[in-house]
């Protein structure tokens, strides 16, 4: 009964007939609706709000979930950069579309996780940097994104600051002589770590897309790894692909 009380409900705010921020109705008056006892209403209740469409707001109850996804484009880190010095290309983008982005950073010198090692093509004992971004929309965390360079490359640049890259790091990368002109970006989705569910404030059966994206020069050597935490309920991907001539 439980399941089919949900089902109706996902119905409804599917359909619209129950919009965002709208009040579900009462613990006692679905029990009474459905036959069932209260127990059984908060099994079904339980169940929505583990897939994210509705949040609590006790002592009033349950209401259907305002949700509004951000655009994330991987592609976009190749575009022009920003107009202003306090802003990355996601924030402005952000900005643009009526909302607050904000954003934290951090810096470390870190023994690479395995995988990243790997995508840089880093001997065992080469260190990286890594700056830690977690990112915010109206005062709400979005999402986290690590991006990992090696130690030897960026030690002397502007890449070991805390703060955001006006011109971006790529330019940075290029005035090393590492300039990036290509990237490859694995997708995957699954569910959060401990630690992303905390950073990222995610509420039960929230799964994440992680975009795993390494940045290559002209001569294929491998300088940038990121991997992008995206919560699932709060974006959508977007990729532009172009048409290759058949000729080419």
């Amino acid at each position: 009964m439980y399941v089919r009380i949900a089902n109706a409900l996902r119905g409804q705010i599917e359909s619209g007939q129950l919009e965002p921020g709208q009040q579900l109705p009462t613990e006692h008056a679905l029990g009474a609706e459905y036959e069932v006892a209260r127990a059984t209403v908060r099994q079904a209740l339980t169940l929505l709000k583990n897939e994210g469409l509705i949040i609590p707001a006790r002592p009033r109850g349950y209401f259907v979930r305002k949700i509004r996804r951000s655009i994330y484009r991987p592609q976009a880190e190749f575009r022009p950069r920003p107009h202003f010095a306090e802003m990355d290309q996601w924030m402005e983008e952000q900005a643009e579309d009526g909302r607050e982005p904000s954003q934290t950073i951090n810096v470390e010198i870190v023994n690479p996780p395995h995988e990243i090692a790997n995508r840089l093509g880093l001997k065992p004992d080469e260190m990286t940097v890594v700056r830690r971004r977690i990112r915010y929309l109206d005062g709400e965390p979005f999402n986290a994104n690590d991006s990992y360079f090696p130690l030897s490359l960026v030690s002397t640049s502007e890449i070991m600051v805390p703060h955001d890259i006006q011109r971006g790091a790529n330019e940075v990368l290029a005035e090393l002589g590492a300039r990036q002109v290509r990237a490859i970006d694995e997708i995957e989705v699954r569910m959060p770590t401990p630690t992303e569910a905390t950073q990222l404030d995610l509420g039960p059966g929230t799964p994440v897309a992680v975009i795993r994206s390494t940045g290559y020069t002209a001569d294929d050597r491998p300088v940038r790894a990121v991997v992008t935490v995206l919560p699932g309920t709060k974006h959508v991907i977007v990729f532009e692909r172009d048409r290759l001539d058949p000729d080419d």
